[in-house]
This record gives C-alpha cells, structure tokens and sequence, in this order.
C-alpha cells in the first residue's frame, strides 16, 4: 500500500446492539479530524443515553504520526477502551472516534466477559461504517498575472493536477491538490515556471 494512502469512515456509524447477561452494549463511530470534536461527540451521547452505565471510547487521529487515546469510563483497566482501539487497528483506520455506551444489566461480566463486549460492539459497528480510502494531499498555492493564465492552465493539464480553488482576476490565484509523494516532482518544476510564485502546505 501507497505510504500516502490512508482509510477511514465517510460518515457516522451505529452498529448493532450486542448483549450479554442482560448489559446492553450500543457502538458508535463518527470521523474526526482534531482532538477538540472528542469531547461535543461524548456529550451528545450522553445526553441520547442519559440512563446508561458507560460511555468507554478510544480514538484514533493523523497519518505519519499517529496519535491515540483510550478511555475505560470506569470500567476495569483496560477492559474497555483497549479492546475498542484494538478494533480500530484491525481496520487499519483512522481520523476515527469510536464510543461503546452500555447499560448495565445487574450481573457482572468480569474483565474477559467486558473485553469481549467491548470488542464485539466496536467490531458490529465498524461493519456498518463506509471505510473509504483517501490520498494525503499537499495543497500548491499559485500566483500569476492572467497573461500567464494559459501555459498555467497547460501545466495542470500536462501534469492531471487537481484544482481546489480559483480566483480569475488580474493576478490570478488557484490552490492545487498534489498527492504527497508526486510533490516534490511538481515543487522541481514550478520552481522553473517563470512568472508563477507558489507556496505549499499539507492539506
């Protein structure tokens, strides 16, 4: 696989109910891209299930640096979060929140019994989520004068470049997406495009 290819959800996700022992465990995936949509997901769904137990979760953000959290929402030490994250390396996805609710049913599961809740729940819920796979993407910035217009416009064609944005005026603007690792072939070749300034950053 491209080292600039990666998977994750296109939308929100609910799996099905799995049960043991009368506790209810419900799995909910939604994408994300920053640390700060965990907490409003979290609360949303505390507020949909006001008279649940648990609210365990773990997500997962970036690409070449991964970083993760866990969270057992007072159930035993890693029987909880763990597992759910476990699920979520499996898919080899990520950009993903991933939140297991349960409703206690009165007998306890113990760590094994929790583990595998837990897992099954997280695991029904990612096979109804649409893992879709996407391209990491550095966003070229140009600028020229509009007699320049058309050999630009050349240079994109030649090149298959994707256009994310233009504005048509005396000094033009168009913001490109470049997959990561055609990047620096296109940076080489701007730099010897005369007449057009660029900047780059990751999208």
């Amino acid at each position: 696989m491209s080292k600039d290819v990666y998977f994750t959800i296109s939308s929100s996700a609910k799996g099905v109910i799995y049960k043991d022992k009368g506790s209810k465990f419900l799995g909910y995936a939604f994408p994300i891209t920053t640390e700060d949509e965990v907490k409003p997901l979290l609360d949303k769904l505390k507020k949909e299930h006001h008279a649940a137990r648990h609210w365990c979760y773990a997500w997962q953000l970036g690409v070449e640096n991964i970083r993760y959290r866990t969270n057992d929402d007072s159930e035993p030490s890693n029987s909880a979060g763990k597992p759910i994250y476990g699920q979520l390396r499996s898919k080899n996805v990520t950009n993903i929140l991933m939140v297991v609710v349960r409703y206690y049913g009165g007998i306890n599961l113990g760590v094994g019994g929790l583990i595998q809740a837990y897992k099954t729940a997280a695991q029904y819920c990612l096979e109804e989520a649409n893992i879709v796979e996407k391209k990491l993407q550095v966003v070229f910035t140009l600028k020229f004068e509009y007699k320049d217009l058309n050999k630009v416009m050349r240079f994109i064609k030649d090149n298959n470049l994707e256009i994310a944005n233009q504005i048509m005026e005396m000094t033009c603007e168009i913001k490109l997406l470049v997959r990561k690792k055609e990047a620096l072939k296109i940076e080489q070749l701007l730099t010897d495009f005369y007449g057009v300034d660029f900047a780059n950053s990751a999208s």
